[in-house]
This record gives structure tokens, C-alpha cells and sequence, in this order.
């Protein structure tokens, strides 16, 4: 009964309106005094509840003396609500966005393993076009069903894959430095973006710390976070076709570009 008499106050009853329509529900035609009995709201307010249920078309007085109410059916009541329900989301989906020039995609912070692979799990799930994702064999095993999904719906997906992500369902460009980046930067990365509408960056330690994220629907954000995968899925490719070339110029793991950028001492390891 307290679960009914919340589900009414969703839609918009007040307690005492939801309690007297379920009295009337099981015992009609009912007066007002009857109504209070069973319903145990106060019988002054029963009175008033009964007239603004009336008033909404909710219940329906036959006269006589003493007058008597019957309620409407909960598939009226329900159909009733559904529609307007239903009329009030279209109404604020076509006139909200006319309220403001510019709109506000703010980014969330996610915090915990739970959390950060809920978000991504999610985002996989409703993925309609693309996915583009960088992501270590260990965090992909744990999101392999999701993109499995996704594949068999006719997503693209395309993964810059680090540690051998053995996937053979979609498009993987190996990278081959992930131990010595997961070293350097005391973990893993996270790099995803859906449908070119929202993304996720994220770190999972290598120590017993949690991962942490940020998560966002900003267009411009999201396009960095695409670009970003596509840059490397572009020189992977490069790379493996053009390996010998590559590193006469600039030597194995291109250590002679890394030390013209961050210099000859320095532990910071890039993608490339």
C-alpha cells in the first residue's frame, strides 16, 4: 500500500488524494464519510480531497443523499498521465534548447574501479556509429562483452591496444611500448570516445590506489579525445609499414625524437 501511495505522489497525487482513490478503488461507491473510514485520512479533509480528485477527474460524484463518488479506471488514470507526460517532454524538447544560445557540458569527475568501468560500460552499450579506444589487455578483458555487443550491432570499433589485446572481432593497432609507458607513468590509460558525442579519460594505478576519470559530452573535448586515438591509430600504421625507414632516422623506439623533444634525461615516455 506505501508503495502504491508513493507511486501516486510521483505522478502527482498529494498522500491524501492517493489514499482516497485506492479506498475508492476497493470499495465503491463510497461517501465521503465511508472514504474516511477506510482511508483513515481526517473526514474534513476526505471532503476536500474528494472535491479536488473531482475537480481533476479522478473521481466521479453520483448524486443522491449523501452524495456517493466513484473513481476512474487505472488504465484511464494511467493513460491519462502518460499522455500528458509524453506531451510535456516533447513540448520541453523542442522549446528548452531555444532558451539559450550556448549549451553547458560539464565535465565529471569519476572516481573508484566500479564507477570509472560502469561509465565506460554504459557508453559502449548505447553506442549507435564508432568507438575509438585506447586501452591495456587487462581493462579490455573486462569490457570485452560490451564490445562485443557493440560489434554485432554494426559499431566500428577501433582499438590502439597495449600488452597484445587479443580481440579479433574488430579493428586492434598494437602498440609496442606498454610496459615501458605503464613504468614511466605508474599505470594504465584510458582513452574513450563514442559517436563523436562523448568521451572518457581516465588513469588506473599500478599501486592499490583507485582509477580515477573525467568524463564529458563537451564537442570539443570529445573531438580531442578522437583525434587523439586516431593520431596514433595513423602512426601505428605508419610505423608497421615503414619500420626499417623509421628507425634509421630516428632509432629504435624513436629515442633520438624522444630526446630532441624532452631532451637526453628525461623518463618521460610519449606514445611513439
Amino acid at each position: 500500500m506505501e508503495d502504491l501511495i508513493e507511486k501516486l505522489k510521483d505522478i502527482g497525487f498529494n498522500t491524501y488524494e492517493a489514499k482516497v482513490y485506492l479506498t475508492l478503488l476497493k470499495h465503491h461507491p463510497a461517501t465521503g464519510y465511508e472514504v474516511s473510514k477506510e482511508s483513515g485520512v481526517p473526514q474534513a479533509r476526505a471532503y476536500d480531497t474528494l472535491k479536488a480528485l473531482e475537480n481533476a477527474g479522478v473521481v466521479v460524484p453520483i448524486d443522491g443523499k449523501p452524495v456517493t463518488y466513484l473513481p476512474i479506471s487505472p488504465s484511464e488514470l494511467l493513460d491519462r498521465h502518460e499522455r500528458s507526460f509524453k506531451n510535456s517532454i516533447n513540448f520541453l524538447r523542442d522549446s528548452l534548447p531555444n532558451m539559450g544560445n550556448e549549451t553547458i557540458e560539464p565535465i565529471l569527475n569519476i572516481r573508484g574501479s566500479d564507477s570509472t568501468f560502469k561509465q565506460i560500460r554504459d557508453m559502449i552499450e548505447h553506442a549507435k556509429q564508432s568507438i575509438f579506444i585506447e586501452i591495456w589487455s587487462d581493462d579490455a578483458l573486462a569490457i570485452e562483452d560490451n564490445l562485443r555487443r557493440a560489434a554485432a550491432r554494426g559499431v566500428d570499433i577501433k582499438i590502439v591496444g597495449y600488452n597484445q589485446v587479443p580481440f579479433t572481432f574488430c579493428d586492434v593497432y598494437a602498440h609496442g611500448l606498454a610496459q615501458d609507458i605503464e613504468t614511466s607513468l605508474g599505470g594504465r590509460w584510458l582513452i574513450m570516445s563514442v559517436d563523436d558525442s562523448e568521451g572518457i579519460i581516465g588513469h588506473v594505478p599500478t599501486t592499490d590506489s583507485s582509477p580515477r576519470a573525467v568524463y564529458t559530452r563537451n564537442p570539443g573535448i570529445v573531438f580531442i579525445i578522437k583525434e587523439l586515438v586516431v593520431h596514433d591509430i595513423f602512426l601505428l600504421d605508419v610505423e608497421k609499414n615503414l619500420q626499417n625507414e623509421i628507425e634509421h632516422v630516428y632509432g629504435h623506439t624513436m629515442m633520438k625524437l624522444r630526446n630532441k623533444i624532452f631532451g637526453e634525461h628525461t623518463s618521460v615516455m610519449v606514445h611513439h
